[in-house]
């Protein structure tokens, strides 16, 4: 099985077979890195290029180890190193790349729906990193991953997803995705940071952070995200630290063997303190893990598509 469109941009656009095939091959991808030698041949004489507009540490990297993993050529491209600085223009840039040979381009943006908008003039697949506040549908498929390989399953597990859902675009994508795949999704935040509309994803509002953990399978924590906010959302950050942080008293009331996650990068004693972040309970450092895993699986299939045609 291969993709139905030539690029992935959200999890509103794949359907839960699609999902599963991308969770089935990221199995085998996480196979391929634990072996003692992981590089493969997969993306021999295909080339990658990544675009970022915002900062990244694990999404690029991941996407470029991934890349050189499979064997692909890969390059990366910063605004503050192209001619983005000289008022190059988005398409025009994305156009520049598209007919270099390029067969995968990977794009994280500030704007919401930008990797929507260029997808459909270039001849190469196009990979959403991260639009905005809209979606992140490569996080939500690691986290799906992580989920997955805890409780061998997806359907009837309780999601908490708790902090900044507002800026959040992971606390969407995996919204989306879980609900699609029969998850139980509740999202708690400060008032002021629950957008409009989440019940249109399925999702359950919690009064609080301790009312959406109660009975819950996986606990999600969301990052603070300032630089997004025009104006303070909540009285102080260390306010929101003691109504919204994921403590070890609120974790108590998770079902047990509940799992803990954060998509990085966490702010300690904000989001969850240091002893939840590395408690026997975490999966943090899975995820990142498997962020790899779940990129190679991404990457083969569109090219498995791209060769089909």
């Amino acid at each position: 099985m291969t993709l139905r469109s030539k690029d992935l941009l959200g999890m509103k656009e794949l359907n839960p077979e699609e999902i599963d095939e991308i969770l089935r091959t990221a199995e085998m991808m996480k196979m391929v890195l634990s072996s003692g030698n992981k590089k493969t041949s997969h993306l021999q004489g295909k080339s990658v290029v990544t675009l970022f507009y915002e900062n990244s540490t694990r999404t690029r990297l991941s996407f470029e180890m991934a890349s050189k993993f499979m064997g692909a050529a890969s390059a990366n491209i910063t605004t503050s190193g192209s001619s983005v600085n000289k008022g190059e223009s988005l398409i025009d840039t994305a156009r520049t790349i598209d007919v270099m040979a390029t067969d995968i381009l990977i794009m994280r943006h500030n704007q919401s729906g930008a990797p929507h908008f260029i997808a459909p003039h270039l001849k190469a697949s196009v990979v959403n990193a991260g639009d905005g506040m809209n979606e992140h549908p490569t996080q939500a498929l690691l986290d799906m991953f992580t989920m997955k390989e805890s409780f061998h399953k997806l359907e009837g597990l309780n999601v908490a997803i708790c902090g900044d859902i507002y800026h959040s675009r992971v606390a969407r994508s995996n919204a989306i995705g879980l609900r699609k795949m029969g998850a139980n999704v509740r999202v708690a935040g400060p008032a002021t940071m629950i957008p409009p509309g989440m019940e249109k994803y399925g999702c359950t509002l919690a009064k609080t952070v301790r009312e959406a953990v109660e009975g819950a399978d996986v606990v999600m924590g969301l990052r603070l995200q300032l630089e997004r906010q025009n104006k303070s959302l909540f009285p102080s950050v260390s306010e929101y630290a003691r109504f919204y942080s994921i403590s070890p008293e609120i974790l108590s009331h998770a079902n047990p063997g509940a799992i803990v996650m954060h998509p990085g990068p966490c702010n300690h004693g904000v989001e969850m303190p240091t002893v939840i972040y590395d408690s026997p309970q975490s999966v943090i450092n899975e995820q990142v893990k498997n962020g790899v895993a779940v990129r190679m699986a991404v990457l083969y299939l569109l090219m498995a598509r791209r060769n089909q045609e």
